[in-house]
C-alpha cells in the first residue's frame, strides 16, 4: 500500500477536490489504489540530483515529493486548479501548532516578514513591548518593533541562556502596561530554546491583556507549540526550516484576540503589503474554496508547502513522534560533540533546541578551519552568527526529513564527517591530541574548548 506520506504531492490539481470527496465514501484501499496510479504517472521517474548534505539551520533538505511539487508548471493563482492547494495549506497549518481558531497568513516573503506583520498590524506608535532576548534574532526582532514606533524593553539573557520566569514576573509586576510580550522560541544564533509554555502562562496570569508573540521561524514543526493551550497570540514562521519546504513563504498564525486588536486600533496600519486587513479576506476566501486577489501568491511554493504539510501531518509518523525524532537526533549530535570534548553553547539542557545544535570549536580553531572541511566532504554546516562569539562556534541543523527518514543516514554522516574534519583541522594546527586510545578515536582533552565564554551581557534595567 502506498504510504500516506506521499498523498497529494503529485496529484493533478483538478483531482484534489474529487479525491477528497471520494475518500469519505470509498474504501481506503480503493482510494489508495487511485492515488498510487496518479503518483506513478506523475512522479515515477523523479529523483533529485545528488548534492551536498545541507544541515544548516535552514534552509534544510527537502524530500523528492516536495521538490517535485515545487517544479510543476505554475498554475493560475485564482484558478480552480490552485484553490484546493491553498485552502488545504491554510487548514493544515493550524494543525502544526495545535490551534482550532488561529488564523494563518501564508504570504510570499522570508520569515523576517513575520516581524513586520506583527509590528505593522498589532503595535501602534508609542506602545510598549517587553522582549525576551536570547540572541541575534532577539536583537533583530527588537529593531523591527522599534522601526514601527514601539517602545521596547528587553530582558537580555546571557550568551547561551534564556530569560527566566523570575525575570519575566519581575518585569510584569513592575506596573508598566505592555501591549505585548515577544520572544524567540529558538534563537538560531545560539540554539537556545525558550520555555514557551511558561511564558504564555505567566503573561496570562500577570498581564492578561498583553499579547504574546512567539517567533517560531526555527522551531515550528521541530518543537512542540500548543497555540491555544499556551496563550499564544502570534506564531511567526517560515517555510524553509522545520516545515520542510523551500525558502520564500512567510507563515504566520494569529489568534482571534490579535485580529480584534487590528480592528480596534486607532492609528492606520503601518504597512501596505503586510496589512492583515488586506490579506485576511484573501485567506478566508481560499479556505472557503473561492478565489480572491490582493497580491500574487507563490503558487509553486504553496504547492511544495502543501506537499510537506501532507507528509508532516498525514504520514505514518505522528506529529508527536516527529518531535521525538528531532529530540533523538539532537541527542545523538550533542553526545558526539561531548565525546569529542566539545561544549555546547546553550548552558542548560532544558533550554536547548532540538532542531539545531550550536557547539564551541576546540581552542585554537576558527570557523574557517572547520566548516570548509566538512563541505569538501559533502556536508554543509555553518558558523556562528552571534556578534559576541561568532568565530568560536559552529551550528548544525537537524530538522525535517534529515531526522524523520532514518534510512537516509544523514545523522550518521554528519557525525562521521564532523569527527574527521575536526581531527584534520587540529592536526593542521599541530594542536591535535595524538590517537592514543586503542579505539582509534581522536581524543580531545576537556581543555580544548574555550575555558571561558564572552563576558555576560548586562541585563537591561526595566
Amino acid at each position: 500500500m502506498l504510504s500516506s506520506s506521499i498523498v497529494a504531492f503529485a496529484l493533478k490539481p483538478r483531482l484534489l477536490p474529487a479525491l477528497s470527496r471520494t475518500a469519505t465514501t470509498t474504501k481506503p484501499a480503493v482510494v489508495q489504489a487511485r492515488i498510487a496510479n496518479l503518483v506513478h504517472r506523475n512522479m515515477s521517474t523523479f529523483k533529485q540530483e545528488n548534492h551536498k548534505l545541507l544541515v544548516i539551520p535552514g534552509p534544510i533538505e527537502v524530500t523528492d515529493e516536495v521538490l517535485y511539487a515545487n517544479a510543476t508548471p505554475p498554475l493560475g493563482h485564482t484558478s480552480p486548479d490552485f484553490i484546493p492547494y491553498f485552502g488545504d495549506a491554510i487548514r493544515l497549518t493550524r494543525e502544526v501548532v495545535y490551534t482550532t481558531t488561529g488564523q494563518p497568513f501564508l504570504i510570499a516573503g522570508s520569515g523576517t516578514l513575520g516581524w513586520d506583520q506583527v509590528a505593522a498590524n498589532l503595535i501602534e506608535p508609542g506602545e510598549s513591548v517587553l522582549l525576551l532576548n536570547s540572541g541575534y534574532f532577539g536583537d533583530s526582532f527588537a529593531d523591527c518593533l522599534r522601526a514601527y514606533g514601539a517602545q521596547v524593553d528587553e530582558i537580555r539573557a546571557d550568551f547561551g541562556k534564556s530569560a527566566t520566569q523570575a525575570e519575566l514576573e519581575q518585569a510584569l509586576k513592575a506596573g508598566k502596561k505592555y501591549k505585548a510580550v515577544a520572544f524567540t522560541h529558538v534563537d538560531t544564533s545560539t540554539a537556545v530554546l525558550a520555555d514557551a509554555k511558561m511564558i504564555g502562562e505567566t503573561v496570562k496570569r500577570l498581564s492578561p491583556e498583553s499579547l504574546v508573540f512567539l517567533d517560531g521561524v526555527c522551531s515550528i514543526a521541530s518543537e512542540e507549540i500548543r497555540f491555544d493551550d499556551w496563550n499564544i497570540d502570534v506564531v511567526i514562521g517560515a517555510s524553509q526550516k522545520g516545515l520542510g519546504a523551500p525558502p520564500g513563504l512567510s507563515v504566520v498564525i494569529a489568534s482571534q484576540k490579535a485580529l480584534q486588536v487590528v480592528e480596534s486600533r486607532k492609528a492606520p496600519i503601518a504597512g501596505f503589503y503586510s496589512s492583515w486587513k488586506r490579506w485576511l479576506p484573501i485567506m478566508k476566501a481560499y479556505e472557503a474554496g473561492t478565489p480572491a486577489y490582493f497580491a500574487t501568491p507563490p503558487v509553486n511554493l504553496i504547492r511544495a508547502y502543501h506537499a510537506s504539510l501532507t507528509q508532516i501531518l498525514r504520514s505514518d509518523v505522528s506529529l508527536q513522534d516527529r518531535f521525538q525524532l528531532h529530540k533523538d537526533a539532537a541527542q545523538r549530535i550533542r553526545q558526539a560533540a561531548k565525546d569529542l570534548g566539545l561544549k555546547l553553547v546553550p548552558t542548560d539542557e532544558y533550554n536547548t533546541a532540538n532542531g539545531l545544535s550550536a557547539i564551541y570549536l576546540p581552542e585554537g580553531l576558527g570557523v574557517a578551519d572547520v566548516v570548509p572541511r566538512l563541505s569538501q566532504k559533502g556536508v554543509v554546516i555553518t558558523g556562528g552568527i552571534h556578534k559576541v562569539n561568532k568565530d568560536k562556534y559552529f551550528r548544525i541543523g537537524h530538522m525535517g526529513t534529515t531526522v524523520v527518514d532514518k534510512s537516509r543516514g544523514d545523522i550518521d554522516k554528519v557525525i562521521t564527517v564532523l569527527k574527521e574534519s575536526l581531527q584534520e583541522a587540529l592536526e593542521s594546527k599541530k594542536k591535535a591530541s595524538p590517537l592514543q586510545k586503542s579505539t582509534g578515536r581522536p581524543t580531545f582533552g576537556q581543555s580544548t574548548y574555550p575555558r571561558s565564554i564572552a563576558p555576560a551581557s548586562a541585563r537591561a534595567r526595566l
